[in-house]
């Protein structure tokens, strides 16, 4: 920033003094022009045919006698090769008459020319005009110049006034950008800052935002970025802690049959045999539900649009396989919502399953769906002791279950929720002495257009 501002005000700079130094010299030549006009009239008369003067030394004496010396100029008459004339009123410097000045002047008009130039004289650099002066035998010459050095002085001072004010500019530049700039890097400066802090176990820090610009939307997303990676890792844990839980159990029950397992005895080890398959079994059903847990967190669904009593006479179905309870259709919605079919079955059934597991045997399960404002209820409801008071909600936990001796490892219900959330819905429970009703809440992809159907048992 400051060499592109610093660039920029010498290039303006420089240009405006270049203009301005050639104006003021061009003013100077036009000064000198009129002068040896003048002089031409004094010599030779306003009609060029001559004058009163009829000597060389007279005309040379007229012209310094009347052309006067203006601002920063003075004039010299030169006779016969040797300075003979200067004005007489005071002059701001005397035109030089030393030999060489004199002889260059007497060489430049030798031809009979006017010569225009520039001398470097200890006064200043001087811009002069000689122009020859001859009416008898004798050989003059007029000689006017202007000390340039002089004339350049206000402009010269009022370039350096600039130079000194482009100066302070970029030293403002300087100072403003070096505040903006440092205000706009310190959400930056944070970052690595919080980068350098975050640890496994410390994972809270968050960047302020503040304003509304780039960085700050960069902060905001870095800030929702570090919020994922402490869900996922506290995921991480949770799920470690769920292996460890469930693990513990099976392995101490192995272990302690093992320990007390008489080798002598072939009916003690046909039974601790048959205990730790069973036990192994099962931790590998635990295995595969927690690998179904965090795929169903970390997959997307690929949604397609369904009709909700297709999807749910599709379930009614599949739960016709769970022997030992008597099952209901109890209601068809009309609405159609975007689902992963598969990821919808897979939930719902959870539901048929956790309903089977806690209803009595032989009794009836209801499964339905029904529509709702904008959405889809799909639901499961049995006749068994229902949830206890307050755990409604609980129950999508891990590793927790409806009732201390339930079956199972407790998480086929935080898996429902996990893809019920995934598709943009919610799960619901109502409970009672009578019964549990546990579902979930999709939106509906479109408005139902006829009145839901009661469906059937079987």
């Amino acid at each position: 920033m400051l060499l592109v501002a610093g660039l920029g005000l010498i290039a303006a700079g420089g240009t405006a003094y270049l203009v301005g130094r050639q104006t003021v010299v061009a003013g100077i030549d036009q000064r000198l022009t009129e002068k040896v006009a003048a002089a031409r009239v004094t010599a030779l008369g306003a009609d060029g045919s001559g004058s009163d003067l009829t000597t060389t030394r007279e005309a040379l004496q007229a012209i310094i006698a009347r052309i006067a010396p203006d601002r920063n100029s003075s004039s010299l008459g030169i006779l016969a090769g040797v300075p003979t004339f200067v004005p007489g009123l005071a002059t701001s410097f005397p035109v030089p008459s030393d030999p060489a000045f004199i002889d260059r002047i007497i060489g430049e008009v030798s031809d009979g020319s006017v010569r225009l130039g520039t001398a470097s004289t200890p006064a200043g650099d001087l811009r002069y005009i000689a122009a020859p002066v001859a009416i008898d035998s004798e050989r003059g010459i007029f000689v006017i110049a202007v000390n340039e050095t002089a004339e350049l002085a206000d402009f010269t001072a009022a370039f350096a006034a600039y130079a000194l004010t482009a100066s302070g500019v970029v030293a403002i530049i300087g100072l403003v950008g070096w505040l903006v700039t440092g205000r706009l890097l310190a959400p930056i400066r944070q970052l690595r800052e919080a980068a350098e802090d975050i640890t496994a176990t410390s994972r809270s820090i968050r960047i302020p935002v503040v304003g509304h610009d780039d960085v700050s939307r960069l902060t905001g997303t870095v800030n929702d970025m570090l919020d994922r990676l402490d869900a996922a890792l506290t995921s991480q844990r949770r799920l470690l802690d769920d292996v460890r839980h469930e693990m513990k159990t099976p392995i101490t029950i192995v272990r302690g049959h093992l320990e007390l397992l008489d080798p002598t005895d072939p009916n003690d080890v046909r039974a601790i045999r048959l205990i730790a398959i069973d036990e192994l079994d099962r931790m590998s059903g635990l295995i595969d539900e927690i690998e179904v847990l965090a795929e169903s967190r970390l997959l997307m669904p690929k949604f397609e649009p369904i009709e909700a009593a297709e999807l749910t006479a599709e379930v009614f179905a599949k739960a016709r396989g769970f022997r030992g309870h008597k099952w209901h259709l109890a209601a068809f919605a009309a609405a159609s919502v975007n689902v992963d079919r598969g990821k919808i079955d897979q939930a719902w059934l959870q539901l048929v399953d956790n309903a089977a597991k806690y209803a009595p045997a032989g009794s009836t399960i209801q499964i339905g769906s029904t529509d709702r404002e904008r959405s889809v209820e799909f639901w499961v409801q049995d006749s068994g002791p229902g949830i206890p008071a307050g755990s409604e909600l609980a129950i999508f936990e891990r590793s927790v279950r409806g009732t201390d001796a339930a079956p199972g490892s407790g998480l086929g219900l935080s898996i429902v929720r996990s893809i019920v959330k995934a598709h943009g819905g919610r799960v619901v429970v109502s409970s009672s002495e009578s019964g549990a009703r546990v579902g979930f809440v999709l939106p509906a992809a479109t408005v139902p257009s006829h009145q839901p159907r009661i469906g059937v048992s079987a």
